[in-house]
């Protein structure tokens, strides 16, 4: 069966304009179907400036509510039963849609997605597993934001989800699993830490050890699994850090005396570290331990973003992610 995106059209820092775009690219691009979920006179706006590329790909599903992003998501989900992203939630509920996703307010599509869809059996909090560059390619980094207060079998629960994603998604027959930490040794860190370093020590896991926030670009783990509140600071951290460094390297490109063809040479060393490091290659984050696909997409997702997050979901579909992730907690 072909299959469907529930795509929340609301959702973004420059929606619902750059979102339809990226929906419209993915369905000339991708043999899929998308629910575009959403204020339906303005997708239709929207759409008109696309002719009639792939539209028939496009199915509109009507939500007039849309939750801000400087709204508190708990209290706003109480008040808008129609959000745009309740509405796409609910689609992948009652198996309307295969995947869910949004690059809208983080925190709402977090308890959506969680109170329609539910947990895995096994698995108490759900982590958003984020995908990022390293000198040797590329790891994972979860939890990202979903569960900011963990325990330590939460933590272990992360590295098990994270290790099956990384084998299906990532083809690493192996992944290496590193706690982040403030050093290396097997004591440091907070009560948290060393319980979850103790804990993943007993799994048969490839648990290495803790990690430092310094070797999270090397790639010595595949995985590397900490509470929510610290992976979303050392994500953002990587973001602007990447962001400034990439001012900085324009900057001096300008202002260089080299000659015409070094000039050239070097940016184009500079275009492709950019491109190495733009979180639009990866479209998305899947929230891990739900009892159904969902993505999160980046606030300021470009059209490209949007495209490649929608390719994600159906990536993860198609391989049976959900399902992958139960299997393996249900035979441990």
């Amino acid at each position: 069966m072909t299959p469907v995106i529930a795509v929340d059209a609301m959702g973004g820092d420059r929606a619902p304009a750059v979102v339809v775009d990226g929906v419209v690219q993915a369905a000339g691009r991708l043999d899929i179907e998308i629910a575009l979920v959403g204020r339906r006179a303005e997708l239709e706006t929207e759409l008109a400036r696309h002719g009639e590329a792939r539209l028939d790909r496009i199915r509109l599903v009507d939500a007039g509510e849309v939750v801000a992003m400087h709204e508190a998501p708990l209290a706003a989900l109480r008040r808008k039963p129609r959000a745009s992203i309740r509405v796409a939630a609910e689609l992948v509920r009652t198996g309307a849609a295969s995947a869910l996703f949004s690059a809208g307010h983080s925190g709402a599509t977090v308890l959506a997605a969680h109170g329609a869809l539910g947990m895995i059996a096994g698995i108490d909090r759900p982590a958003l597993a984020v995908t990022y560059p390293t000198h040797q390619g590329a790891a994972l980094l979860l939890d990202a934001g979903a569960s900011l207060e963990c325990r330590p079998d939460h933590l272990v629960q992360f590295a098990r989800m994270g290790t099956t994603y990384a084998r299906v998604a990532m083809e690493i027959d192996r992944p290496r699993v590193g706690l982040l930490s403030i050093g290396e040794e097997a004591g440091k860190g907070t009560g948290l830490v060393r319980d979850a370093h103790a804990r993943l020590a007993g799994t048969s896991l490839n648990f290495i050890g803790n990690l430092e926030a310094r070797d999270l670009f090397t790639g010595r783990a595949d995985v590397v699994v900490c509470d929510g509140f610290t992976g979303n600071i050392a994500l953002k951290v990587g973001e602007g850090l990447v962001d400034a460094v990439g001012r900085m390297l324009a900057d001096e490109l300008g202002a260089a005396v080299t000659s015409q063809i070094g000039a050239r040479l070097t940016r184009h060393a500079f275009e492709r570290f950019r491109q190495r490091v733009d979180y639009a290659e990866y479209g998305a984050a899947p929230l891990l331990g739900l009892a159904g696909l969902a993505l999160v997409g980046h606030g300021r997702s470009s059209a490209r973003a949007i495209e490649n997050g929608i390719a994600m979901a159906a990536q993860l579909a198609a391989d049976r992610m959900v399902e992958r992730v139960s299997a393996d907690f249900c035979a441990a």
